[in-house]
């Protein structure tokens, strides 16, 4: 059996040679299969339409392993957790829970990010060490979802599909990523994040990136300080200092305050806002950037200094 890591888990393993500026904590995987997904998201490398190389998922490359050979590298200890990337096709829940089989017995927490299945297989999922489900729900608003996905699975059989996750393994198991950039207003994207939030959930941020062979391979990514803004919104919502109502917005949608001072904001806001959020044990480092460039989420924590800089620069 074959299995996808990516480049950077592939140097962590010990499976490639190559500097690694930022060590992955969790063990990203991908499951493999020879073909494309039955999904046509615009974003996405691996989507069915997509001419782009089917070794990408956003910018980072996931080289093919055998998986024997990589449970023996999952023994040494050096990973928090494993998470499960996975592409649509007929069969895939089956797959799922083969590969699950396999990761079992290394005594390893597990994340799948996976598009709707039935309840039973999440209860399955749960059986065989999965403590966290990935909702690609991507697009920040009906309006732009309707328009990029084109997916099987509608904006409202997402949010059931989040509701289902949230039953079975309770509140803030459920993942649901977003994708900055696509289009969406500020306004949008924070009415989504505290829909989210609302129903139990919790949010992974993601900042669009343009990945040659796809749809969407000639739209430019967000702008940083605008991403920022959106962190600090989402920061504010997660810990319940602010709700989306209390924020202002110009007629455009674009956030003009979070109706909060900034000396109130210096207090409350942590480096963590800017740092990757998923998973206990995530990381994912230079997910949406190359390793020269600012990260839009950073891999680990930024110096104390750089929120005054932040919050003197977007407020």
């Amino acid at each position: 059996m074959l299995i996808r890591v990516s480049y950077g888990t592939a140097i962590a393993m010990g499976l490639i040679k190559a500097k690694m500026l930022a060590r992955p904590t969790t063990a990203y995987l991908m499951i493999y299969h020879n073909g494309r997904c039955i999904n046509n998201c615009a974003f996405c490398p691996q989507a069915r339409e997509s001419r782009a190389d089917l070794k990408k998922l956003s910018r980072v490359t996931w080289p093919v392993f055998d998986l024997k050979t990589v449970l023996e590298k999952l023994k040494n200890g050096k990973f928090a957790r494993i998470c499960l990337q996975t592409v649509d096709y007929e069969g895939l829940e089956e797959d799922v829970l083969a590969l699950l089989g396999a990761f079992y017995g290394l005594n390893l927490p597990i994340s799948v990010s996976i598009t709707p299945v039935d309840r039973r297989y999440l209860q399955k999922f749960k059986k065989l060490g999965v403590d966290y489900i990935g909702v690609g729900l991507d697009a920040a608003s009906e309006r732009i979802y309707n328009k990029i996905k084109e997916s099987l699975y509608s904006w409202d059989e997402m949010w059931r599909f989040t509701k289902d996750i949230i039953e079975l393994f309770g509140e803030k198991k459920a993942f649901v990523h977003l994708i900055i950039g696509l289009g969406e207003t500020d306004k949008e994207a924070l009415e989504t994040i505290q829909k989210a939030y609302d129903i139990g959930a919790d949010v992974s941020l993601f900042a669009f990136t343009p990945i040659k062979g796809t749809k969407l391979e000639n739209l430019k990514p967000p702008d940083l300080n605008r991403y920022r803004k959106i962190q600090i919104g989402h920061y504010l919502i997660k810990n319940e200092i602010k709700r989306v109502e209390e924020f202002k917005f110009d007629a455009k949608g674009n956030v003009l305050s979070f109706g909060i001072n900034k000396e109130d904001l210096m207090r409350v806001l942590q480096e963590i806002a800017v740092m990757t959020h998923g998973c206990p044990g995530c990381n994912r480092p230079y997910y949406n950037e190359r390793p020269s460039n600012e990260p839009y989420n950073f891999p680990v924590k930024p110096k104390e200094e750089y929120l005054i800089k932040l919050i003197e620069k977007n407020l």
